[in-house]
């Protein structure tokens, strides 16, 4: 029986702007391609815009550049671009694959608000505030001294709350994190971490606490359960298995509902010895049926994610 997978968060865009010879099609230098996607279900993905260093100081040239690689390189391959929760529901029915795309930090942006309107209308529906470090709106999680929003960062949640613009809390600082907390039930709209894991279970720092995981349960959002394997487990040797501990903490949390996966492929350049691309979503939904009712892992595989996004795109009004 086929399990059908959405995945929140790959770096395929980021890894083809920098080597811009790869095919996405079927280039194995590559974790996500057509071909892998096919192979493991994966019916849609969130491809997210980051900007490395290797490219300077991040711009809006940056982004529009990675924009372009997702409409030339990536979608041609059989993907159906969603934008609009009416192309969400046509998508599900045409059974076709589909890409969703998001921006990893705000960095790029520039300061500028009227960036975030082009990239929204350029089919950006999925914000990570920041990366590790701070930047005009927040503070990273590595950042020191801990900060949260700048003034202008409160502008760019309302901006993005108006333009119903997915959030999301990886790698956002900890008072950041409380804050969008406060932000977005005053909104009435709820917000992602869509590659993170618990750090009861493996205690990095870019990973949930259980008072995090608790409001964003809270709020109704969603944890992308990640395939980092610094993230998953200390030590050597990570495998799937490592991963089911996170499961088991955050449904203990009560947290069943709100699980979903954002793999970070492309993103890792070491892997989770049996997920090492996304073709092997196949072997991971074995696993997962192995521990678990078929119900919570069609959720946590499809259901969850679908459900949030149907909830929480923008109509094409």
């Amino acid at each position: 029986m086929n399990y059908k997978v959405v995945d929140f968060h790959c770096d395929a865009l980021s890894k083809m702007r920098l080597h811009p010879h790869m095919d996405f099609n079927t280039d194995k230098r590559l974790d996500v391609t057509a071909e892998r996607m096919r192979q493991g279900s994966v019916m849609l993905q969130c491809f997210a815009i980051f900007l490395s260093g290797q490219l300077g100081s991040p711009t809006i040239e940056h982004i529009l550049n990675q924009i372009d690689i997702y409409n030339t390189k990536v979608i041609p391959n059989g993907l159906t671009p969603i934008r609009y929760v009416e192309e969400l529901e046509q998508w599900e029915l045409s059974g076709a694959m589909g890409g969703l795309l998001s921006l990893e930090g705000a960095d790029g942006l520039e300061g500028n608000l009227h960036y975030l309107q082009i990239c929204f209308d350029l089919g950006v529906r999925c914000l990570g505030l920041t990366w590790n470090h701070a930047n005009w709106a927040a503070d990273g999680i590595l950042e020191p001294r801990n900060g949260g929003f700048t003034l202008k960062g409160l502008q760019l949640v309302d901006l993005c709350h108006q333009l119903e613009m997915i959030l999301d809390v990886s790698h956002l600082s900890h008072k950041g994190f409380w804050e969008l907390v406060e932000l977005s039930e005053k909104a009435r709209r709820p917000f992602i971490a869509s590659h993170s894991n618990a750090y009861a279970i493996c205690n990095h720092v870019r990973n949930l606490h259980d008072d995090q995981i608790q409001a964003i349960i809270r709020l109704n959002g969603r944890i992308g359960v990640t395939f980092v394997p610094w993230f998953v487990h200390q030590g050597d040797a990570v495998s799937s298995s490592h991963l089911l501990k996170h499961i088991e903490h955050i449904c203990a949390l009560g947290g069943e509902n709100i699980i979903m996966f954002g793999s970070d492929f492309d993103g890792i350049e070491s892997h989770v010895s049996d997920l090492n691309h996304c073709g092997r979503y196949s072997d991971w939904v074995e696993t997962l049926l192995k521990h678990y009712p078929e119900q919570l892992v069609r959720g946590w595989l499809y259901d969850n994610a679908v459900a949030f996004l149907r909830m929480w795109l923008p109509k094409n009004k």
